[in-house]
């Protein structure tokens, strides 16, 4: 795959880079956001395929795209069509970073380095050239006032770029309303976007969660709280709290003293 094109995750990206503060909008759901535009990308590549609900891998061939094709060779590995909502719900966190560090390496970006609140070091990345970012969304303007049907590529950046909320961030507050709209409208132009936009909003919602690789990513909520039957949550047992434990539940001889705690801390 040449690099005269850019790709959907990288437009996405751009689309969602503030230039004022150069930091991205949306950033809890745009790791599901790249994750699904890299299926896009590998199925306009003519790398995979969508198998009803699921995705199929039908040319294994790497893309010469280090990210694409990283991800290519995990769904390779599958073996079998593997859901869309499970893929993009899976451990895909990290992309957005890898994405960032990937467009500074392109000099799409440059990162400045900089304090919040004067003390915790952060990065801010900002677009080398403003004028991708204004041609990227000149032709998601143009998809969405027009009316025209868009390209393949540019449906999909629109169907994405709802999913992940970015709707509100490219047309805010009323004015923009019948643009968000017309955005969520252009989901039906391209069927690979619409489906891997889809699954970008179940994983938000919860829908299709996968509950083992959940836990693993930390992803999952606590665990439900045990119900008596008049309806009052029971304490926490096994040493985890459930909110709070009651003190008549630990032994008094083993409560360490708050004297003991300060002379501890001393030391």
């Amino acid at each position: 795959m040449g690099r005269s094109r850019r790709t959907i995750p990288e437009e996405l990206l751009l689309l969602a880079l503030d230039p004022a503060t150069g930091t991205t909008a949306q950033p809890q759901s745009l790791d599901l956001g790249l994750a699904g535009a890299q299926l896009v990308e590998l199925a306009l590549a003519g790398r995979i395929a969508p198998d009803g609900d699921r995705i199929a891998v039908v040319l294994p061939r790497p893309t010469g795209d280090p990210t694409l094709d990283s991800a290519l060779e995990l769904l390779r590995r599958r073996g079998s069509p593997v859901r869309a909502v499970h893929w993009i719900g899976g451990p895909r966190l990290g992309l957005r970073q890898t994405y960032l560090t990937h467009l500074e390496r392109c000099g799409m970006v440059h990162a400045v380095s900089s304090q919040m609140c004067g003390v915790l070091p952060t990065t801010r990345y900002q677009a080398t050239e403003t004028t991708i970012s204004r041609e990227i969304r000149t032709r998601l303007d143009a998809a969405i006032r027009t009316g025209v049907p868009p390209d393949p590529r540019t449906a999909a950046l629109a169907a994405l770029a709802h999913a992940v909320g970015l709707g509100k961030h490219l047309y805010p507050g009323n004015e923009g309303r019948s643009c968000r709209s017309r955005l969520r409208d252009l989901i039906r132009h391209d069927p690979m976007g619409g489906l891997v936009a889809h699954a970008v909003m179940d994983v938000q919602n919860g829908a299709g969660a996968q509950p083992r690789r959940a836990a693993g990513n930390g992803a999952a909520g606590p665990p439900a709280t045990p119900t008596a039957q008049n309806g009052r949550p029971q304490a926490a047992r096994a040493g985890v709290p459930s909110g709070h434990v009651q003190s008549r539940q630990v032994p008094e001889k083993a409560r360490p003293s708050v004297g003991g705690m300060v002379r501890a801390g001393a030391r």
